[in-house]
């Protein structure tokens, strides 16, 4: 007898005449138990993104009927061997990380250095899954909590029903706003967004949507909520629309959040987390907006936005639409830092950026755009907005960093500075002229009169932050005249845009929310200067201007809590200056009040102001009425308290408006 000996194949029973059965499908249908075409790979695996695993059953080893003869083994010793592990077939190495994670991310989803990057992009990457697994696992339910597709299940439950309502919320947007702000490439956006709704719903196609575009959706959706009101608006409707508007909104943040979890960075989710930010300026939420605009900033720099696309060799086209992104993102982080007083995200020393042209590529292909000359600037397009508001940033980080940084700067490098923001205005085309623009091309090109407002905000709000440490600052030699000059003719210039366009229409109102006025409010500075110097020629003049903006806000349905704060404290501000004015003439018929009864130590510095010995600021002081604020408005890292703190702003006016009966 032989050693071994080779069973033949058992023969199956007869069981009477049966169909033969041959699989026609590969081996993710047969799982799926979807009609496949055969191909290699089949569509469906093409849609699935699972072209690797595509396969017929026969070479799987899953057809049974297929299986070799069975080799039994009778008089061999056994010998213990490593038992051979058969793995299950891998997806297909990463290499190029843009090709693998999806959407429009260049070069990958993180920015490793322009020193590395020829190196990094051609080198293939690690053998890891690409965002969401899309393996055997995406079988189970994808509304169970603990499948990697419930976050993905609930965000898009928090779409409208009816397409249609979507539909109507982003046109409304493109419309009315994106223009006006270049929020989205209008083309690439519709283009992404066919491709969302001409998918297949089902667990199959969730592995294919893109959370950093949802995100950019539903802030999208947010503005539309507020757009998309009637003529006519009820206190109903509008709790409605503003409800409706918040849901979106925090979707957005949620989608933003959880996107670089599933993929990387992508030009989407900045753009995304550019006009969360913007809805939060809108809405008067300033310092939740600062975390934001640094989202979105490290989200640019994860893509290399801080080095011009020039040096990545990119087409003209992408190199100034991200010129453009870059810009704005810089602009409204040196100017929320400023406004808050807090650091700025974006470091100058690890930029290597250039300024956007003046030309419009967005509607050509990269052949036509390689060939366009740049514009004079007498011949306006939307990019003349991004390179001036980028050159004014500049002079906005040094005033922050000069003025308002660990050490107090002298009033001679304030106004240096006061003379570049100068330098910069005498610069704008006269199209952009602060004093009497030329407005004959508003008509022909919309966006002039939108961005002409945004830059004078920008430019109001710079110099009033500057110069607002040395408002109340009295000088026997009048030194301190420049600034009281520049914030009173800087504040009064903000308020007659804020007059001029409110009670506009909804999208206009919008527009308007978009520049730098919710940044800061002048009205408030207005009212500082009528409570310090309530009996001046202009004092009148200013607290009838102050009145009739009160009204104006009074009237204004989508004014929030936020709003509503601002409001009282100006309307405060009127109060304690008409209050002064009557109670100096009649307690003081010879026009020179005596200083008024006070406890403070009569300490006297070398400006001639009283002074406490003792003073403590109002971060370190528990006691508001313990708090001597004139001397704490001097104070160069002295900035407006909250709005909401109603009480500190109580006690500050009625702290400077005993200040004002004490003369130099």
């Amino acid at each position: 007898m032989s050693d071994s000996v080779v069973a033949q194949p058992r023969k199956p029973v007869s069981r009477g005449s049966r169909r033969g059965r041959k699989p026609t499908s590969c081996t993710q249908c047969h799982l799926r138990k979807q009609k496949c075409d055969r191909n290699q790979p089949c569509n469906r695996c093409l849609q699935r993104g699972v072209a690797h695993l595509c396969g017929d059953t026969t070479t799987n080893g899953i057809s049974k009927a297929s299986e070799p003869p069975q080799v039994v083994a009778i008089t061999q010793p056994y010998s213990p061997r490593p038992r051979r592990v058969i793995q299950a077939p891998m997806s297909p190495r990463l290499g190029s990380l843009f090709a693998n994670r999806g959407a429009r991310a260049f070069y990958g989803s993180s920015y490793f250095g322009h020193q590395v990057a020829a190196r990094i992009l051609s080198e293939e990457g690690q053998d890891l899954p690409s965002g969401i697994s899309r393996g055997r696992d995406t079988l189970q339910s994808f509304r169970d909590e603990s499948s990697s597709f419930a976050q993905v299940w609930d965000l898009l439950g928090l779409l409208p029903r009816q397409k249609s309502t979507v539909d109507r919320l982003v046109n409304i947007f493109l419309t009315e706003v994106n223009w006006s702000l270049d929020a989205v490439h209008e083309a690439t956006f519709r283009s992404s967004y066919d491709e969302f709704w001409g998918r297949r719903f089902g667990f199959d196609d969730l592995a294919n949507v893109d959370l950093r575009w949802l995100g950019l959706l539903f802030i999208i959706l947010a503005f539309g909520v507020l757009l998309d009101t009637p003529p006519r608006l009820t206190l109903d409707v509008q709790r409605e629309r503003e409800e409706a508007s918040l849901r979106f909104y925090w979707a957005a943040r949620r989608a933003i959040v959880i996107a670089p979890s599933f993929y990387g960075e992508s030009t989407d989710i900045v753009r995304a987390g550019l006009l969360v930010t913007r809805y939060l300026l809108h809405t008067r939420r300033v310092s939740e907006s600062w975390l934001t605009i640094g989202f979105a900033s490290r989200m640019g720099q994860a893509q290399g936005m801080h080095v011009d696309g020039e040096r990545w060799r990119m087409s003209r086209k992408g190199t100034e639409q991200r010129r453009r992104l870059w810009s704005h993102i810089y602009a409204i982080d040196r100017m929320i830092s400023l406004a808050l007083g807090r650091p700025y995200a974006i470091n100058d020393q690890f930029c290597l950026t250039h300024e956007a042209e003046n030309v419009w590529l967005d509607d050509l292909d990269d052949e036509e755009a390689a060939r366009v000359v740049p514009q004079p600037l007498n011949l306006p397009t939307p990019s003349v907005l991004s390179f001036l508001l980028y050159r004014l940033a500049k002079v906005i980080g040094k005033i922050q960093e000069k003025c308002f940084g660990l050490e107090r700067a002298s009033y001679e490098a304030v106004l240096q500075l006061d003379a570049d923001l100068v330098m910069w205005s005498e610069q704008l085309p006269p199209y952009f002229s602060l004093d009497n623009p030329d407005t004959a091309g508003d008509e022909a090109l919309p966006f002039l009169p939108w961005h002409r407002l945004y830059l004078h905000t920008s430019f109001h709000f710079a110099r009033i932050i500057l110069h607002r440490p040395f408002l109340l600052r009295e000088s026997i030699t009048d030194r301190f005249r420049s600034s009281h000059e520049a914030c009173m003719s800087s504040a009064l210039a903000d308020l007659k845009i804020r007059l001029r366009t409110m009670n506009s229409t909804t999208a206009d109102n919008l527009r308007w929310a978009f520049g730098a006025h919710n940044l800061f409010n002048s009205a408030m500075i207005l009212g500082i200067i009528a409570v310090k110097n309530p009996h001046s020629s202009q004092a009148v003049a200013i607290l009838e201007d102050l009145e009739a903006y009160c009204e104006n806000l009074h009237r204004d349905p989508w004014l929030n809590e936020f709003g509503m704060a601002e409001l009282k404290v100006i309307e405060l501000c009127i109060a304690k200056a008409r209050d002064s004015r009557c109670t100096s003439m009649n307690v003081y018929p010879s026009g020179s009040p005596t200083e008024p009864p006070s406890t403070r130590t009569n300490t006297i510095d070398g400006s001639t102001r009283i002074r406490p010995p003792d003073l403590e600021s109002p971060a370190m002081s528990s006691d508001m009425s313990s708090i001597y604020w004139p001397t704490v408005w001097e104070d160069g890292q002295f900035s407006f308290p909250g709005a909401a703190d109603f009480s500190t702003w109580e006690q500050m006016i009625s702290d400077i408006a005993e200040d004002s009966y004490i003369g130099p």
